[in-house]
């Protein structure tokens, strides 16, 4: 079987590629990564000798490059490339509509005019919205209320790609899943921010009084779901993924603090961000009829991704200390003591 990975280079996508090569003997990939600040083939070193690799750069919004790619005949197609940080989407609209909406149409085109066999539409839980209090959770029928140009660009190409299986019967399975975590996330993140700053006896920037709620899963454990809805979710349909492991922001801070022995000293209240969503929570019932089922403590995920960060200072070192990263993080966090 040919899959078809875009977005490969990133943090979600390297990790699903490295799944597919080790659980699924017959599994050819190819990676389609225009390597932008968050595209890394570092993330890829245990694979990029593999017979049953193949890297090919380029861009989903660019025609020629999304031909190049399904020259090579995949029978399926996993859109993991995206777009993807709120913040940076509120400074640069434009970039997010260009590569979530623009580049989602370009690869449904070419599924559609080739014959896919599957194509998957990695999504978010942020499309919904978000719950302003503590109770309920969206389900896969919830209305899509965007409340950022990264959400609203993704709620974009996923009715875009609901349009492709309704009017052209083109395979399609939608993904929304609450807030991944693990290895070979970027460092511009929550987690990975606050374990490579404490790393470093850096402040870490809480925004507002940390008190926003998200649902976590464990990276590997966002791998087996995917498997499970590739080979058994229902065509035209969209599942949740869901760990049911809900955190405020603050109470995570906390437990890294304990975790890397610092205290809450190490915590710098900056001002919080423009329409700052309160809390998501996904239902996850449809997945698990599935025969899928969490099984990874956040406590033991978050063991896990603080050992990784602090066992491989030479990959995050290395995008921390670029300029690009450098300037980002001095124009969000201006005037702030978390240098």
């Amino acid at each position: 079987m040919k899959y078809l990975i875009t977005g490969g280079a990133g943090f979600i996508g390297s990790n699903f590629i490295k799944y597919l090569l080790q659980y699924y003997p017959d599994a050819e990939v190819l990676n389609i990564d225009k390597l932008t600040y968050a595209g890394n083939l570092d993330n890829l070193k245990t694979v990029e000798n593999n017979s049953r690799y193949e890297f090919l750069k380029g861009d989903i919004a660019n025609e020629e490059d999304v031909a190049k790619a399904f020259a090579w005949q995949p029978d399926i197609v996993i859109n993991f490339a995206a777009e993807t940080h709120v913040d940076r989407s509120i400074i640069d609209p434009a970039a997010f509509v260009k590569t979530d909406v623009i580049g989602t149409h370009m690869l449904l085109e070419a599924s559609r005019k080739h014959g896919v066999k599957k194509y998957v539409q990695i999504s978010t839980d942020e499309v919904y919205g978000h719950l302003p209090d503590l109770e309920g959770e969206f389900v896969e029928t919830t209305p899509f209320n965007p409340r950022s140009p990264y959400s609203a660009s993704k709620a974009g190409a996923d009715h875009l790609v609901q349009s492709y299986f309704t009017t052209y019967g083109l395979p399609t399975v939608i993904t929304h899943s609450c807030n991944v975590y693990g290895y070979h996330q970027h460092p511009e993140k929550f987690m990975p921010l606050f374990i490579t700053n404490l790393l470093e006896a850096k402040k870490v920037p809480l925004y507002g009084d940390g008190t926003q709620i998200r649902e976590y899963i464990f990276v590997d454990e966002y791998c087996q779901a995917l498997a499970v809805i590739l080979e058994s979710g229902k065509i035209g349909e969209s599942y949740n993924i869901s760990s049911g492991n809900s955190q405020m922001n603050k109470k995570v801070v906390v437990q890294l603090l304990q975790l890397l022995d610092k205290d809450e000293s190490s915590i710098v209240h900056v001002d919080d961000r423009p329409g700052h969503d309160v809390r998501y929570a996904v239902n996850a019932d449809k997945l698990k009829g599935l025969g899928w089922n969490s099984h990874i403590s956040f406590e033991e995920g978050l063991k896990r991704t603080v050992n990784w960060y602090t066992e491989n200072d030479w990959w995050w070192k290395k995008i921390k200390y670029e300029e690009s990263f450098k300037d980002y993080y001095k124009q969000q966090y201006k005037d702030k003591a978390v240098h």
